[in-house]
């Protein structure tokens, strides 16, 4: 009687175990498609509602499609659009070229009023009434809190400084960096006090783009053709790699992943 106790509490153990690394394993992002996005070079990437936007910084111009990839509409004019953002309705451009983030209502552009110079603004971010700007030739981040603008950063390879940043993310309560010749991303308060630094033990190359999610950081890893997807504590939980070349942004909506491939001039869109 007690033999066949042990071989069943043994098999359901072992049954557990099986279901569990299943679900670990049904965790993981998989391909599901590429979008060819024909001559689109995608540098910068944001999906609002049934609306996805590209910045197609080689071609100076930002465009406008249904979340199937089909293009709605293609708006010229912009001087290399970079890492964008998209807030009820509107577009937020950083025109790399121009020195100046625009607000872009589908008709009218209108220059964001900073009081302080920028030196080809990379990317930029909104939460709520906050904003985060990335000013790539300073090695700095301008950011908004509402009443206030304050600047942090500057050229340098230690904790807190950056060498040539691409991309910011705003959360609730931090500052994501993309600091992408320093192959790492930095993460800040709001205060713009450093907190500490993620990947910079996957041996990075060129980290362009990153976006989170949820409790997830998704961060490209442009030179290595694949991106890395962390905890926000910077625990790696996955690589992907498959189908990438060069890619430089990134954008979850709902259960999908979509990954701006710049050299493949397509999205790659991944489910789990």
């Amino acid at each position: 009687m007690i033999k066949p106790k042990i071989m069943n509490y043994k098999y359901i153990v072992g049954l557990a175990i099986l279901l569990l690394s299943a679900c670990q394993e049904n965790s993981n992002w998989k391909l599901v498609k590429a979008v060819d996005l024909d001559s689109i070079t995608p540098i910068g990437l944001a999906i609002e509602g049934n609306d996805l936007w590209i910045a197609d910084g080689d071609n100076n111009r930002v465009v406008h499609l249904n979340l199937e990839g089909e293009i709605n509409n293609s708006y010229e004019g912009f001087e290399r659009p970079m890492h964008i953002a998209v807030k009820d309705g509107s577009v937020y451009i950083p025109e790399y070229g121009a020195d100046q983030v625009v607000k872009f209502d589908g008709k009218n552009k209108t220059a964001l009023v900073i009081k302080d110079s920028l030196d080809a603004p990379a990317g930029v971010s909104l939460w709520e009434s906050e904003y985060a700007i990335v000013d790539f030739y300073n090695h700095r981040i301008l950011y908004f809190n509402g009443t206030e603008t304050i600047a942090f950063g500057s050229e340098g390879k230690t904790d807190g400084l950056f060498y040539y940043p691409t991309d910011v993310q705003l959360t609730k309560n931090e500052i994501f960096v993309a600091d992408a010749y320093n192959n790492r991303v930095q993460v800040f308060d709001k205060k713009g006090q450093f907190l500490r630094i993620i990947g910079s033990n996957e041996k990075m190359n060129a980290t362009t783009g990153l976006g989170v999610f949820e409790n997830e950081l998704f961060v490209t890893d442009f030179e290595n053709d694949r991106v890395l997807i962390y905890d926000l504590e910077g625990n790696l939980q996955q690589i992907i790699d498959e189908g990438l070349d060069k890619p430089t942004d990134v954008f979850v909506d709902k259960n999908l992943l979509y990954i701006a491939n710049y050299k493949g001039k397509n999205l790659m869109v991944y489910v789990r």
